[in-house]
């Protein structure tokens, strides 16, 4: 894969990584996310709507724009994480790319990809139903992952907060490949926060084009999106 770095960003350990957190809620519980997929597959099967986007296509769309101009190979391995109704892959798959694996935790999520790949005739597309944060070992190999929202519900879980985050990171690295590149969207943290959870065995590639607003005579964003590489640690 091409090398696309333009800064980096590293700590020596992930336990100086520090963000500010906010409260957590019912949307970091699997219990929440089951319940909303059973929803949408009981749709998708009355009336063929694949449910939500999550951040939006335009989140899709600058993630596989990045991908293209980084020369990302069509038979690299690609891990969507949190893969929800399947949209991701759904795009990855009609952009070219052959070697893709989704996985959730919720089953009814499961289900509803596989229902809505098959729909599209995407038979060769590997979905799974996987807790990420349990598959120490399971998952690996991976020259490409992907998480868009899956850290941002991982953060408001009640339970555990500050150690599914570190967990979270662990994972990630068995996951990727070294210098396999992961790309995150996230609308609960700012890219500087995600700079430090990310700072330990990760080296910062570059920022990609998010809506901006202005209030109170400062530009900000909604959404941060940010493209990382595993390097070895």
């Amino acid at each position: 894969m091409a090398d696309t770095s333009e800064e980096s960003h590293g700590c020596e350990n992930e336990d100086k990584c520090t963000d500010n957190d906010f409260e957590t809620s019912k949307l970091g519980t699997k219990e929440y996310w089951e319940e909303a997929y059973q929803k949408e597959l009981e749709t998708f099967k009355d009336i063929g709507d694949i449910g939500e986007i999550w951040f939006g296509e335009e989140s899709m769309s600058r993630v596989l724009r990045w991908m293209d101009r980084a020369k990302i190979p069509e038979d690299a391995a690609i891990l969507d994480i949190g893969t929800g109704n399947g949209a991701f892959l759904v795009e990855l798959a009609k952009h070219g790319y052959k070697n893709l694996t989704g996985v959730d935790y919720s089953p009814a999520s499961i289900e509803l990809a596989r229902n809505i790949l098959q729909a599209e005739g995407l038979t060769d597309v590997t979905v799974k139903e996987a807790d990420f944060l349990n598959s120490a070992g399971e998952l690996g190999g991976f020259d490409f992952c992907i998480d868009k929202g899956t850290f941002d519900a991982i953060s408001l879980n009640p339970d555990n907060n500050n150690e599914c985050k570190k967990l979270y990171v662990r994972t990630l690295k068995e996951a990727l490949k070294d210098n396999g590149i992961f790309a995150i969207t996230s609308c609960n943290w700012t890219k500087e926060q995600l700079l430090e959870r990310f700072c330990d065995g990760f080296e910062f590639v570059q920022e990609l084009p998010t809506p901006s607003f202005q209030f109170g005579g400062k530009t900000g964003n909604s959404v941060a999106a940010l493209i990382f590489k595993k390097v070895h640690s």
